[in-house]
């Protein structure tokens, strides 16, 4: 289960504790450099450090705790079953009005790191997203009231800044491209509450996927990161940032060796925009998918290299510019798309105006496309239904009115699929109830009759590719003929 590393409290009776909450998947919560350690690429460094005592002493007081405070509105009344005339209004205000939901303060406790002489301090959104109040400590235990300056939820990076005479002592940031795996890093920040926490570990991985939104491009690590270490930084042994600790995976709410940060890159990436209070980015207009081994041999590609194109927003950049559904994004802006996940990001980071040049497969020949990237904004009688053969499972019907009605359609003709069972290979596809079937085998299928004659070519070990339209958006699955 995915935690959230932020750590909130609140005041008991008996006393005070620190409670940190969970809820499914939550995320854990340029510059002045300061003397290096240690190069990390330093061909005399052996094995793990004889010490991180150095690292600790210089970074400790360039990392601060963060205490934010969100006041949390009850309803103010009891809600009444028949609306506000109820009868029994005044029995429920006279014997339940103490148990009425009360405003209240919610506490929340993260870690941020200083990046300028002038008080900029880098964190996560979800440290400080809705706060109503935010307090900064130094190491020193001088305390500030901070602002928000800029907040992007999309990567969970936030910028705030806290305002004094004196200049503060900064972090230098690194670069996380130069980062391997088996590196050495050290973490630092506010585990439950306890003050700056030190902890050392090796990189694990880079480029984890974890399923925490679109801009997923995490470096994973077994330096312990628990609760109140979210918005802290992850450092090389040179002292230099090079993530930011965000999430954690655990069953308890505690570190098990499991670890997520923010690579640093992409916050300097964002640091003009977050200064300037905004982050815009890119927007190419299409929905693409990870190419799977099936989707390869079906495609006839070469590897599984590329972002599919599973559906084109209409006068969107890409349909302006001649992208086709079906298309596999190879480069962009003369940047490789080796992974699917990879274009969102890239996309998203490229200025918005700028034409970039797209090359893609399409049906096995190569073909460039110049695209202008626009601004993402803040997305007669039927046939009865009739099981497919060969027996895969699931039930498909002719779109009628009534239909239509049932399931929330807007399309007026078309096949949509009624049933599928479960542990059938349908099911086992990824075909959903409600899903409208668009293509089979890249062939346009808008009859019942079709498609059944179009299932009976089939023979057992065949692979099936579908495109179905799944909400507002489309993808493409493929089903095998069972033996």
């Amino acid at each position: 289960m995915w935690k959230k590393c932020s750590e909130p409290r609140k005041l008991i009776i008996i006393g005070w504790t620190l409670v940190c909450l969970f809820a499914g998947f939550g995320l854990a919560t340029v510059l002045d450099p300061v003397p290096a350690l240690m190069a990390q690429t330093d061909p005399g460094v052996q094995g793990a450090p004889a010490s991180f005592a150095s690292l600790a002493k210089q970074a400790s007081p360039s990392v601060v705790n963060i205490s934010t405070v969100k006041m949390v509105r009850g309803r103010g009344h009891f809600p009444l079953p028949f609306g506000p005339n109820d009868p029994f209004r005044d029995f429920f205000e006279r014997y339940f009005r103490d148990q009425m939901p009360r405003d209240y303060r919610q506490q929340n406790l993260g870690t941020g790191f200083i990046i300028d002489k002038e008080g900029y301090i880098l964190t996560n959104n979800h440290v400080v997203e809705r706060a109503d109040e935010i307090k900064v400590r130094l190491a020193d235990d001088e305390d500030f009231t901070a602002r928000v300056i800029g907040r992007d939820s999309k990567t969970d990076i936030a910028l705030i800044k806290i305002d004094s005479d004196k200049p503060f002592n900064p972090l230098p940031l690194g670069d996380s491209d130069k980062l391997e795996v088996g590196d050495w890093v050290v973490a630092i920040g506010n585990p439950f509450g306890l003050g700056n926490t030190v902890t050392a570990g090796i990189v694990s991985a880079k480029y984890r996927y974890i399923g925490a939104g679109s801009y997923d491009n995490y470096i994973q690590t077994d330096a312990s990161i628990n609760p109140g270490n979210s918005g802290g930084p992850l450092l090389n042994t040179a002292g230099e940032v090079i993530g930011i600790n965000t999430a954690i995976y655990s069953q308890s709410g505690g570190s098990i060796g499991i670890g997520f940060a923010i690579p640093i890159n992409m916050a300097k990436d964002l640091l003009p925009q977050l200064k300037k209070g905004k982050v815009v980015r890119g927007w190419l207009g299409v929905m693409i998918q990870k190419i799977t081994p099936e989707l390869k041999k079906k495609l006839d590609l070469k590897d599984e290299k590329g972002a599919l194109v599973a559906d084109v927003s209409s006068g969107g950049p890409a349909d302006k510019a001649g992208i086709q559904r079906g298309d596999v994004i190879l480069t962009f802006d003369g940047k490789q798309v080796k992974e699917s996940t990879d274009l969102p990001y890239i996309v998203g980071s490229t200025p918005v105006g700028k034409t970039v040049a797209v090359e893609v497969i399409r049906k096995g020949q190569k073909k460039t496309f110049q695209v202008k990237i626009g601004e993402l904004k803040e997305e007669s009688e039927a046939e009865a239904a009739a099981e497919a053969k060969p027996r895969l499972g699931m039930t498909v019907e002719e779109i009628t009115p009534e239909v239509a009605k049932s399931y929330r359609l807007s399309e007026t003709r078309g096949l949509v699929v009624v049933d599928v069972e479960s542990n059938s290979p349908a099911d086992d596809s990824g075909l959903k109830e409600g899903d409208i079937i668009l293509e089979v085998d890249q062939k346009q299928i808008v009859d019942l009759g079709e498609f059944n004659r179009k299932m009976e070519s089939y023979k057992p070990g065949d692979t099936i590719l579908f495109l179905v339209k799944r909400t507002n958006a489309s993808v493409y699955l493929t089903l095998k003929v069972p033996k």
